[in-house]
């Protein structure tokens, strides 16, 4: 017969306890601890989290209500509403920044050994840029007007293609356009950008290539430039043409504009003419044309984002599973079996006994 936890204690058990007390002791957290730990903090946070509680009191009567199953979570007693109040109040925020980051790279190192990776021999960073307007529902969210009638928020987001997990995102006001958001951020010199024509920002491209930054996008088709060089083409299907150019807009400004690349790429399966533009002049014209394909993959990030969590109300779905969850913290039953199939009865054998967090 296997052993079975509680759902709440398996929940907690994804948190690495070696890192989290390693974290403690990096900012000292404990320093004036009267017995409530930082692991007890974060229970009962998580418990007001999951349990959707809504005040400091009820998370210590909750906790209270179910003293018998707290110490297998790593918490001996329900904390007072006072002691939970204090904790929060004056332990530095930045120990659960700290988790948080080891949870995010965690996840990261899963999904590169389950060989998520960008499929390029280059060693640089890849990273896609774009963004996605979520709607919501004007009457409940009057904040985000959009318009007359709707409301909508704009998730502005940078897609690491190594784990295909986002590492920076940024929610705006639906009428945010994305390249004023985008300016703002700063890349590692040898990044490989990678965007559509929405970013279309020549003194953007100017400052990202002064930097040592690449990037990757479609040219628009009314774009002004000259052409300076031809290079030769591979015998490869679909390339049509390689040429280094500059714009015309900043070869009037400057004695010395940035070279770009102009690589033109038939694309036979749509059945359509593809024109990229790079500043990145040592990438195989192939290859660039590969890079640009492969920014779909922000766009199955959103579909997937949208699909999954009904967001127009911030979640239909999502709050369907934070409601079961809630109801079932402690439970004693497989959490991921529960997750697969929330409405199948759970095992009716006995719970077994539970070893003690820490």
């Amino acid at each position: 017969m296997s052993t079975v936890c509680s759902i709440f204690s398996q929940v907690l058990k994804l948190i690495p306890r070696a890192g989290f007390d390693a974290a403690v002791r990096k900012h000292k957290a404990e320093r004036n601890a009267k017995g409530f730990t930082c692991w007890g903090q974060l229970v009962a946070m998580l418990f007001c989290q999951l349990g959707s509680v809504n005040s400091l009191r009820d998370i210590s009567n909750g906790l209270a209500a179910s003293e018998g199953k707290l110490r297998h979570l790593g918490l001996p007693e329900a904390p007072r509403r006072s002691t939970l109040a204090y904790a929060n109040a004056h332990r530095p925020w930045q120990l659960f920044q700290d988790v948080f980051d080891q949870l995010l790279d965690s996840a990261r190192n899963l999904a590169q050994q389950g060989g998520v990776r960008h499929k390029f021999r280059f060693k640089n960073k890849l990273l896609s840029i774009d963004a996605t307007t979520i709607e919501l529902c004007a009457s409940v969210f009057d904040w985000a007007q959009f318009r007359r009638t709707k409301g909508a928020v704009k998730l502005h987001l940078m897609l690491d293609h190594d784990g295909l997990l986002p590492c920076y995102g940024v929610i705006t006001d639906g009428k945010q356009h994305e390249i004023t958001v985008t300016r703002q951020w700063e890349f590692a010199p040898g990044t490989i950008l990678v965007f559509d024509r929405g970013y279309n920002d020549y003194d953007w491209f100017e400052k990202l290539t002064r930097q040592g930054v690449y990037f990757v996008t479609r040219l628009k088709d009314n774009a002004d430039i000259i052409e300076i060089e031809d290079r030769p083409l591979p015998h490869r299907s679909g390339l049509r043409s390689d040429q280094v150019i500059c714009l015309t807009q900043q070869a009037v400004r400057s004695d010395t504009p940035p070279f770009l690349r102009r690589v033109e790429f038939y694309d036979e399966e749509q059945k359509r003419t593809l024109v990229f533009l790079t500043n990145h002049m040592k990438l195989a014209a192939a290859t660039v044309a590969e890079i640009y394909k492969n920014r779909w993959q922000v766009e199955l990030f959103f579909k997937a984002l949208k699909t999954s969590c009904k967001v127009k109300t911030f979640g239909w779905h999502l709050s369907n599973f934070m409601v079961l969850l809630r109801q079932q913290l402690f439970v004693y039953r497989n959490l991921w079996k529960w997750i697969n199939d929330p409405f199948h009865a759970p095992d009716l054998a006995p719970p077994q006994m539970e070893l003690a967090f820490g």
